[in-house]
């Protein structure tokens, strides 16, 4: 019951204290009246569940809502049905990045809901309403990492937004040939020398910190595999990268969040979850 809880979570965790850089694009004028962005639509639809809001439910699609969260039931009778098992006034919920990338809305979250989590969501739009969700969850750690980054600290900005589809390449030829494919011999060239920032609780910056890290994983016959990456999205030099693969030999999602600068990675963040076997999910939709 606590894992559906649990996944409850990406669902309920946008708050309206998302970046003011990001929502100063997200009310667009409309035939004389005010329309908003489905990135606000997004965040006004979860921060309600905090707020007990009742008008934001009518950015879902009533009639296809399909939900790729495996511990949720399909459809807004899933979705309602895990709301009724929240006690009153305990979601406490941030928006720290919000990004928007033609029907797709992509955002990361902090936020407090049976224990702090960190989380990322996807959310498909068709005609102005939420059609579909995607999310990836891990319990928010006590300290920051060897380097004193947070899961959620750093750089928010959105800027080169003509760069979109250049950054979003990059990022993925980057995944593949790294973590898919183990090029390492390739690896400098997607970084600017030791001139990077680590928001892996467990790793600290810069490529020297990668390498510890994955020394001390080997020491410990931990195994860390990327077997496909599923999507990539992107919005100016921030890139969601999502990903299947294995973590210390269970099947594990992987969501990565990199920013590009000057065709560089130059930060990343990331939460990775454990994918539960098939005869645990409340639906049939696969977490992809």
């Amino acid at each position: 019951m606590k894992k559906i809880l649990l996944s409850a979570t990406i669902i309920l965790a946008i708050g309206f204290t998302s970046c003011k850089s990001q929502k100063a694009n997200s009310i667009t004028k409309k035939e004389g009246k005010m329309e908003i962005s489905n990135k606000e639509k997004v965040i006004t639809l979860l921060k309600s569940i905090e707020t007990g809001a009742q008008e934001p439910v009518s950015y879902i699609n009533p009639n296809k809502y399909t939900q790729h969260n495996l511990g949720v039931s399909d459809g807004l009778e899933g979705f309602g049905a895990l709301l009724q098992q929240l006690p009153p006034n305990s979601a406490k919920v941030n928006t720290v990045r919000a990004f928007e990338d033609g029907d797709f809305v992509f955002t990361q979250t902090d936020y407090q809901f049976f224990g702090p989590k960190i989380g990322f969501d996807i959310f498909r739009f068709e005609d102005g309403k939420i059609v579909e969700h995607w999310d990836n969850l891990q319990e928010k750690p006590e300290h920051p990492n060897p380097s004193g980054n947070t899961m959620i600290d750093g750089t928010i900005e959105i800027k080169d937004i003509n760069k979109t589809e250049e950054n979003k390449t990059l990022v993925k030829n980057f995944v593949e040939d790294i973590l898919v494919n183990g090029k390492m011999e390739k690896l400098a060239g997607y970084f600017d020398g030791d001139n990077y920032i680590q928001h892996n609780p467990n790793i600290a910056n810069g490529l020297s910190g990668l390498g510890k890290a994955l020394e001390y994983m080997a020491s410990k016959g931990i195994t860390m595999k990327y077997n496909k990456v599923h999507r990539v999205l992107g919005e100016g030099n921030f890139v969601l990268t999502v990903s299947e693969g294995s973590f210390a030999d269970k099947n594990t999602s992987f969501y990565d969040l990199f920013r590009v600068e000057n065709g560089k990675i130059a930060e990343h963040w990331d939460v990775m979850e454990t994918i539960a076997p098939k005869g645990e999910w409340k639906n049939d939709n696969g977490k992809f």
